[in-house]
């Protein structure tokens, strides 16, 4: 699991979108702490920060400590809204995470042993189908990402989510169907050859018929 992360903040007095863009101006982005059946608290927080926690890649997977007047409140990140130009971020949603939290999270997935894949030695092509998982996690045990074994896989075939050891405290937010994370692809090479070979043989078929 990747570590916390800390976010200084500080509570917005004012609310609007007039004091949102006084905010913006200073060099600040508006957000909002809320959840865990308490009231939601409105903050801000540094740009500069923000974009430098964004930039680790593992940001919505990270418990974030945002802490406001010397005490630190643990949240998972939310949602990120940013300018449609620009893309500057305008307003972050953190929500508060109870003691013994589960959350749901979309883990990134990383694919090892390609070496030993029999499918792709022969050039074939890892064809990704989900980048990420969507996962149930406990909040103090959420992976940085799921490692995926295509040992022994070939051409023609599915990794599937059966195939694939989650952490402890992780489990599928997809329950109702064993769906498909990856296919080995055939390489073009092989394509070709078979819809040569496919059509010889069309060609042949039709040769004997016009001689009958």
């Amino acid at each position: 699991m990747s570590d916390s992360l800390v976010m200084p903040a500080e509570t917005r007095e004012r609310a609007g979108k007039g004091a949102s863009r006084a905010l913006r101006r200073e060099g600040r982005v508006p957000a909002v702490v809320y959840g865990a059946k308490e009231g939601p608290v409105a903050i801000h927080v540094e740009e500069k920060e923000l974009v430098r926690q964004l930039g680790t890649g593992h940001f919505f997977n990270s418990i974030v400590e945002v802490e406001v007047g010397g005490k630190k409140v643990r949240t998972l990140p939310k949602d990120v809204a940013f300018h449609p130009v620009s893309d500057r971020p305008l307003h972050v949603d953190f929500m508060r995470l109870a003691k013994n939290a589960t959350v749901h999270v979309n883990v990134p997935v990383s694919f090892i042993n390609e070496e030993l894949s029999p499918g792709l030695k022969r050039g074939g092509v890892l064809n990704i189908v989900r980048h990420e998982l969507e996962l149930v996690c406990n909040a103090d045990k959420i992976p940085d990402e799921i490692v995926i074994d295509v040992t022994g896989f070939d051409v023609g075939e599915s990794i599937h989510f059966s195939h694939v050891s989650l952490p402890e405290g992780s489990e599928s937010a997809i329950t109702d169907r064993d769906f498909t994370i990856a296919t080995i692809a055939a390489p073009s090479a092989l394509k070709s050859q078979e819809g040569d070979t496919t059509k010889e043989e069309g060609e042949e078929a039709e040769g004997e018929a016009g001689a009958e």
